[in-house]
């Protein structure tokens, strides 16, 4: 069984004991958190496809960590004006483990 969930304005198949890393979720490690826009379940070869969602299907995941990405440069140059910018970013996001899928 999986399912297609959609968080942080992606979507992502996941089915039971699948690792993701998602946008960042608010909760500490070991949390709880249930995800409620399912968009698409499908159980062997019943397939259920919401309109755009499926009404009482959640996926509900595990917080395994909280965590940031590698540093990534932002550079902004324009040629011939003396004009350079350098700045770095790092994205926050959340690592999942789907414990179960309810229908």
């Amino acid at each position: 069984m999986f399912a297609v969930v959609k968080t942080g304005g992606k979507q992502y198949k996941v089915a039971q004991g699948d690792v993701i890393q998602v946008e960042k979720l608010p909760g500490e490690a070991a949390a709880k958190v249930e995800l409620g826009e399912v968009l698409m379940l499908c159980d062997g070869a019943k397939v259920t496809v919401g309109t755009p969602l499926i009404t009482g299907a959640k996926v509900v995941a595990e917080i395994v960590a909280q965590d940031r990405t590698g540093k990534l440069i932002v550079f902004k140059k324009k040629r011939r004006q003396n004009y350079r910018r350098k700045n770095h970013h790092r994205q926050e996001f959340t690592v999942l483990k789907v414990t179960e899928i309810q229908a």
